[in-house]
């Protein structure tokens, strides 16, 4: 867990954990049902509801219940464009999924977490929830996660894992860091990693990064199957995808970052 700053705001902490209280329930939420689940008195949590009201972030239903507001939107909205994805990156991932008919992914490690940059879907793949745009996902489950953590000093690599946490998804997750290190320690950035139900059961992943030409570093493109098996032409093309993708338009190759 991350330590509490010492110039720690506690409304701005209370008015987020609104927003999550709200974000999380599976209609909209009256003020005393969110001040109960946050912890706060009614008092608070109405002063709190109103402000976030005021800027858009909660709206009031007609019946005095509170839902998210539509620039919560505008936020995700910005933050996907902040990813600044490769140029050719759509039209890579919509080849890959349509070649194949496999769902395509897009990540890359952003402030000490994995986080989930594009997708496109394809109808032999499983819709797996916490792998959609936006989203951090555990790097220590995930082929994406451990193609990118295999582009890492091993300081920076137990710095991620300590901060994301080492949760069981299935009974095969390694939620030991030294396991970890060990799978890693046979790979090399560009390889195929692959991971068999480590994330959910019965579904297989496989990724490879690719240097990018920004501070970034690197990207990982994967795929996903349901079942543990995962067909050589699907890997061949996750290769020739991860491939086009770091060749500039007009550019016979890529350059590689420094690992560091």
């Amino acid at each position: 867990m991350r330590s509490e700053p010492i110039d720690f705001v506690q409304s701005v902490s209370r008015a987020l954990r609104v927003l999550e209280q709200v974000a999380q329930a599976e209609r909209p939420l009256p003020v005393k049902v969110i001040a109960r689940r946050c912890g706060l008195n009614l008092s608070t949590a109405y002063h709190l509801v109103r402000t976030l009201c005021y800027e858009g972030y909660l709206i009031r239903q007609f019946d005095g219940t509170y839902a998210l507001g539509s620039r919560l939107a505008e936020r995700f909205h910005e933050l996907v464009g902040s990813f600044q994805r490769p140029p050719s990156a759509a039209a890579v991932l919509r080849h890959l999924a349509s070649v194949g008919g496999h769902t395509a992914y897009l990540a890359r490690i952003a402030g000490d977490r994995m986080v989930v940059v594009d997708v496109v879907e394809g109808p032999r793949s499983p819709w797996l929830e916490d792998l959609q745009v936006g989203l951090e996902t555990a790097a220590h489950a995930t082929a994406l996660g451990k193609a990118l953590l295999t582009t890492l000093p091993r300081r920076a690599l137990r710095r991620i894992l300590s901060a994301q946490g080492m949760r069981r998804f299935t009974r095969n997750t390694l939620t030991d860091v030294a396991a970890v290190e060990a799978e890693l320690r046979q790979l090399r950035p560009g390889n195929v990693v692959i991971e068999r139900g480590q994330f959910r059961d019965d579904v297989a992943c496989a990724s490879v990064v690719t240097p990018a030409d920004d501070p970034v570093g690197w990207w990982a493109v994967g795929v996903s199957t349901r079942g543990l098996d995962l067909p050589d032409r699907l890997l061949t093309h996750l290769r020739g995808a991860a491939a086009d993708l770091c060749r500039p338009i007009g550019d016979a190759g890529c350059r590689r970052p420094p690992r560091s």
